[in-house]
Formats: C-alpha cells, sequence, structure tokens
C-alpha cells in the first residue's frame, strides 16, 4: 500500500470510528425520549432527514440528492432495510437480556466478511479473522455474557426466539452494510439522506396510532437522535465504508458498541467488573491491531 492509500485508508477508518462514538451515545437519548421503539425510528428518520435537507442546502450541495430511477431503487432498498434492522433489534430487547442482543447483532461483522469473499473477491487474511475473532470475544466479556450476568435465562423458546430475531437482524445489518459500499455515484450525504426519507415515510403511520410526544425535553431529545445519530453519524460513517476494506469495516463495528458499554459506565454508574475491562481492552487492541491487517 502506497503512501497516498495508506492516508486514505486511515482518514477512511478515522471516519467510520467517529461515526461509531456518535452512536454509542444514543441510549443516552433514547432512554430520555420516554417514546416507544417504533416511534423513536420514526422521529430519528424524520430529523436526521430534515437536518441533512438544511445541510445540503446551506453547503450548496442540494443536487446531490437529485438520484435517477435506479440509484432511487438502491437507497429505496437500504432505508428499508434499516427500518427491518432497527425493529427487529428494539423487538429483541423485550425477549432477551441487551448484552446478548447485543452480542448477537454484532456477529454481522462475520456475515460482512463471509459476503465480502463470495460477492467483492475480496482476500481476507487469517490476522484479520483473528483479530475479528478478539473483537467478538472482547464484546462478548464486556457485555457480561461471559460473567454470569445472562445466567437463569435458559433456552426457553422466548430466548430462542429473541436469539434468532438478533441473527436475521445481524444478516439484514451486514447485507445494508455491503450494499452501502457499492460504487453506485451516490454521495454519502444523498445515500444517508434518502435512507432517513424513506425510513420516516414507512414509518410515518406511528405518531398518529401511539400519539405525539406532549413534553419539550422530549422532542429536544429526538431532535438530538435524528441530527446527532442519524444525520451527522451515518454520513460520518458512509463516507469511511466506501473507501474501506471489508475486514476493516468487520471490525470497526465494534466501536459503536464498545462506546455503548463506556457510556453506560460513566454515565449511568453501572461499574465494569475486571472481566468487563478486559473486554474492553480486547476491542480496543483489536481496532489498533487493524491498522495492519
Amino acid at each position: 500500500m502506497s503512501e497516498h492509500q495508506a492516508y486514505h485508508s486511515n482518514q477512511a477508518t478515522l471516519l467510520m470510528a467517529s461515526g461509531g462514538l456518535l452512536l454509542g451515545t444514543i441510549g443516552i437519548f433514547v432512554a430520555n425520549t420516554g417514546q416507544s421503539p417504533l416511534a423513536i425510528v420514526f422521529y430519528r428518520c424524520l430529523f436526521g432527514c430534515l437536518a441533512l435537507l438544511a445541510w445540503a442546502y446551506f453547503s450548496g450541495k442540494i443536487n446531490e440528492l437529485k438520484l435517477s430511477k435506479k440509484q432511487i431503487k438502491y437507497v429505496s432498498i437500504i432505508g428499508v432495510f434499516m427500518v427491518i434492522i432497527w425493529g427487529l433489534y428494539f423487538y429483541s430487547l423485550r425477549l432477551i437480556p441487551i448484552g446478548i442482543s447485543t452480542l448477537v447483532f454484532h456477529i454481522q461483522a462475520f456475515w460482512v466478511l463471509i459476503l465480502g469473499t463470495v460477492f467483492f473477491k475480496e482476500k481476507i487474511t487469517l490476522r484479520s479473522y483473528f483479530i475479528l475473532t478478539l473483537a467478538l470475544l472482547g464484546l462478548a466479556l464486556s457485555t457480561g455474557l461471559l460473567n454470569g450476568s445472562s445466567a437463569g435465562f435458559g433456552l426457553s423458546n422466548a430466548f430462542l426466539k429473541g436469539v434468532g430475531i438478533c441473527i436475521l437482524g445481524s444478516f439484514f445489518y451486514a447485507v445494508t452494510t455491503l450494499i452501502a459500499k457499492l460504487d453506485t455515484g451516490i454521495s454519502s450525504l444523498s445515500l444517508t439522506w434518502w435512507q432517513c426519507a424513506v425510513g420516516a415515510l414507512v414509518t410515518a403511520w406511528v405518531p398518529f396510532l401511539k400519539g405525539w410526544p406532549l413534553e419539550v425535553s422530549a422532542w429536544a431529545w429526538l431532535i438530538g437522535i435524528g441530527v446527532i445519530h442519524s444525520g451527522l453519524a451515518f454520513t460520518l460513517i458512509y463516507q469511511g465504508i466506501s473507501r474501506l476494506s471489508t475486514s476493516r469495516i468487520a471490525v470497526l463495528q465494534f466501536v459503536y458498541p464498545g462506546t455503548a458499554i463506556l457510556i453506560d459506565w460513566a454515565v449511568y454508574n453501572h461499574a465494569l467488573s475486571f472481566m468487563q475491562w478486559v473486554g474492553v481492552m480486547l476491542i480496543a487492541y483489536a481496532l489498533w491491531a487493524l491498522r495492519k491487517a
């Protein structure tokens, strides 16, 4: 890899990691909205769409939002997939602990590697698989899954259903990641805006059925989710994805859950055990080792 290629690869890594860091703070916002999961999906898409539209207009990039019929079909698929992914994830939390749900959902990193070798013919080294395995082990430890926190749930029908939902969601997540990697001539701004627009359209019925937020603070948190966690975060992530290999994308996916765990500890005083800190360190090491993968 030349110095020029290395520079752009590192820049793309920073962009995607920054997006993951922002997404890791979404739990704070969600906890303060007081809204149902599907309602949060709607407002996240709506305000993300409006924020990106305003930014595109004032930055002189409004023309980037104009797409061909073929491109509209492409972004529509991604938009619908993202609504499905968020819906499956939120629903799974009713059936299984959040630690297990988070872990199972992030096996999508393995799907990314497998699908990347099949459809993009990318060579995945043993080192990349080893680093990804370390990151997955780190995530398992940091969520407490291997520390006894999931004990007592057993293999009930509800538990198995929850795990199955997460596996399905993780596959859709991986497919969406790889679709975003395709060279379609669509900018990251346009891709993110259309994704939010399609998502808002698909879930527009929710507030009419569930009701609208009554408190000003709820609106503030919902706007924050749309602007920060949809508009800004996804723009950064998609800018990075388009210039990275699938192996690097796969490991960088762990920035989001790793950040969420640290935020949970720092903000809500959910202290991490020794083994959980070991997990966080494994994730950090995997991200560092990724530079040479």
